[in-house]
């Protein structure tokens, strides 16, 4: 999976980096290179299943769309 991240330089230094397709999804490094590895343990977490993810009412159903 690729996705766009936005790197950009922090006013205290560093660097922050945001995922815009996935909301919330931010992190900081001291360089570009920390801040790049930090954002890529963030999209992992962000991604990782929860056990509350599993747990939908009788009445749902699952279904794909195509954007």
């Amino acid at each position: 999976m690729k996705l766009q991240i936005i790197l950009e330089p922090s006013e205290e230094g560093g660097f922050t980096a945001t995922v815009p397709s996935l909301p919330g999804c931010i992190s900081e490094g001291v360089d570009r290179e920390s801040a790049l590895k930090n954002i890529q343990e963030a999209i992992e977490l962000y991604l990782e299943p929860v056990a509350d993810d599993s747990q939908f009412s009788e009445q749902a159903e699952t279904v794909e769309l195509s954007v």
